[in-house]
This record gives structure tokens, C-alpha cells and sequence, in this order.
């Protein structure tokens, strides 16, 4: 019996931003800048940004902030002095719709990496495809528009098979279509190795737990270091 993969999405929003390779984050909102200086300023003095744009998955629910992803790729960073901040904008009951709705106050932060992660609460609701489909080719849409030479990454997602095979095939073709539509990175499946596991997931069977937070790194960092 093949493993079921559920993903429920919950409500909460965190900037974090490791500092002076400390295990510590610190809240970083778009419109700020580091000591208040102007983004043209930050690159001048090599700060560069890594902005995870998503949902509960990459808002870290249900583990410590230092034991999610984000803050783990933040900790990589550091230990192999590549010198960019992770953001950390994701927003717990995310759709593709309110991503697609919010992207735009997101992107008064300055980005040089963009990573996008979404998807998972419309397969829950069987949100229909072409609107999922759409509303993240708005988001790509809006990101490049901004930011036309930055490299963007999409997290790739799968449906449930009790969604049924038609609706799974169609919503597991739309991340590589829009990756070679858009020529973008791909995470193939953003869970792969985690979803379904219920020793690698929290109690609620859908969030990684702190040893699946662990593998979720090795399928973010696979295709993250080639942009680096």
C-alpha cells in the first residue's frame, strides 16, 4: 500500500535570520534592511538573501525554530561561510491564492535567491489544478518582474492517491511544467523520503518532525548549492 501523503498548513508568519553564524534568528520584515541601509547599499557591502516563500512546511509548525529547515539551511550556510541570510516567509494555511495575493509585500525585501513552496493546502481542499497552476506562474511572474536576474526555485509537491489518479498526475505535472516554462530550479518532490513516514512526521501525520526536518534539508540543499 503506498504511503499516504497529507499536508495541512496552519497560521503563523516568521522572518528569521541567523546572525553572526550564532544559533540565534532574528525577525527580518520586508521592509526592513540591515542597519537600515538601501538595497543597492547591501549588495555594495555583500549582504545577499535567500527568501523561502511558502507555507506551514517552511514556517517550521509544530518543531523549534532552530529545528526547521530554513534555520538548518541557515546553520549549513554559515558552517561553510557562504555568506547569505536565510528569510524565512512562510505562512502557515498558505494556498497558492494568498501567496499569489501577499507576493508582492514579500518582495519589498530584498532578495538574490528565491525559493517557492506552495501547493500542499490546495491539494488538501482538491483545490482545482489550473487555478493552482496559474496562481504560481503569477507568482514566478511577479518575483522575476522584480527581480529579473535572480535564480528562483520551485519546491515540487504531490497529491494523496486518494485524490485519485487523474487529479494526482495533474497536479504532480504542473511544478516541472512551469520549472521549464520559467527555466527555473526543481525540487522534484519537496517531501521525498519524509511524506507518509509516520517515524520522520509529527503526531498530526502531515508535519516533519525534527529527524524529517533533517531530510527536508538534503532535498532543499540538493538543487539550493547549485545556485550558491
Amino acid at each position: 500500500m503506498k504511503p499516504t501523503l497529507l499536508l495541512v498548513l496552519l497560521i503563523s508568519i516568521s522572518f528569521l535570520a541567523c546572525k553572526n553564524k550564532q544559533k540565534t534568528a532574528q525577525q527580518v520584515l520586508p521592509q526592513e534592511t540591515t542597519e537600515n541601509i538601501t538595497p543597492d547599499e547591501e549588495k555594495d557591502r555583500g549582504h545577499k538573501y535567500i527568501l523561502f516563500y511558502g507555507n506551514s512546511l517552511t514556517a517550521g509548525y509544530g518543531v523549534e525554530e532552530e529545528e526547521s529547515y530554513p534555520y538548518l539551511i541557515q546553520e549549513r550556510l554559515d558552517s561553510l561561510d557562504i555568506k547569505y541570510t536565510v528569510i524565512n516567509a512562510g505562512l502557515s494555511g498558505e494556498t497558492t491564492a494568498g501567496g499569489l495575493s501577499r507576493i508582492n509585500w514579500v518582495l519589498k525585501q530584498n532578495i538574490d535567491i528565491f525559493l517557492l513552496e506552495l501547493g500542499g493546502n490546495d491539494l488538501l481542499r482538491g483545490l482545482d489544478v489550473k487555478s493552482s497552476e496559474d496562481n504560481l506562474r503569477g507568482i514566478i511572474q511577479q518575483v522575476r518582474a522584480k527581480y529579473p536576474d535572480i535564480p528562483i526555485i520551485l519546491a515540487g509537491m504531490q497529491a494523496p492517491p486518494n485524490m485519485g489518479n487523474d487529479y494526482t498526475d495533474a497536479f504532480a505535472a504542473i511544478y516541472p511544467k512551469l520549472a521549464t516554462e520559467f527555466d527555473i530550479g526543481l525540487i522534484p518532490f519537496f517531501l521525498r523520503d519524509v511524506g507518509g513516514r509516520p517515524l520522520l512526521n509529527q503526531q498530526d501525520g502531515i508535519h516533519p518532525n525534527p529527524a524529517g526536518q533533517k531530510i527536508v534539508v538534503e532535498n532543499v540543499w540538493e538543487i539550493l548549492k547549485n545556485y550558491l
